[in-house]
C-alpha cells in the first residue's frame, strides 16, 4: 500500500494544487477569474489568515486537499472549524483520502479545542454525502446565499 501523508500545504506546493483546485471547481461546472484562485493561493500560504489547506500526498504527489478556516461562534465558547473544500483527484479516489482528510480536521479540532468541525455540500453529491454520513448525521439546515 502506498505512503499517505496529511499535512499543511507549503509554497512549494502551488502548482500541484492549482491543478487539483482547477479539477475541483469543473467537477462544480464553476469557471473562477484566475484572481480568485490566486487569491485563495495567497490567502492559503498567509499566516496571518485562518484559510489553511491540509493535503493529502501519496508516495510524494498531492492527490488531495481539505481547505479550511476558523471563526467564532454564537453557539459555543470554543471556535468553529468550517471545512470549505475538500477535493480527492480522480485516480486517488476509492483509496481512503478523504476520509482521510476529514480525520486529520477531526484530530486538528480536538487538539486545538475547537467546539465544532461543519460542512456543506451539494444535495445531489451522492458520493460526498456517502463519505460524509459516515461522520455525522446531515443536520437538516439549508444554506441561503447572497451574492454582492
Amino acid at each position: 500500500m502506498a505512503e499517505v501523508t496529511i499535512r499543511d500545504a507549503t509554497p512549494g506546493d502551488e502548482a500541484a494544487w492549482r491543478a487539483l483546485w482547477a479539477d475541483y471547481t469543473a467537477f462544480y461546472r464553476v469557471d473562477l477569474p484566475a484572481a480568485v484562485t490566486a487569491r485563495t493561493w495567497a490567502r492559503i500560504t498567509d499566516p496571518c489568515v485562518p484559510l489553511t489547506a491540509r493535503l493529502a500526498v501519496v508516495d510524494g504527489a498531492v492527490q488531495g486537499f481539505a481547505l479550511h478556516h476558523t471563526h467564532l461562534s454564537t453557539w459555543a465558547e470554543g471556535a468553529d472549524c468550517y471545512l470549505e473544500d475538500l477535493f480527492v483527484a480522480a485516480p486517488a479516489r476509492g483509496r481512503g483520502l478523504g476520509g482521510a482528510l476529514i480525520r486529520d480536521l477531526i484530530d486538528l479540532c480536538r487538539a486545538r479545542g475547537y467546539a465544532r468541525l461543519y460542512w456543506h455540500t451539494d444535495q445531489d453529491n451522492a458520493t460526498a454525502r456517502a463519505l460524509y454520513d459516515r461522520f455525522a448525521p446531515a443536520d437538516g439546515h439549508i444554506r441561503y446565499r447572497l451574492r454582492f
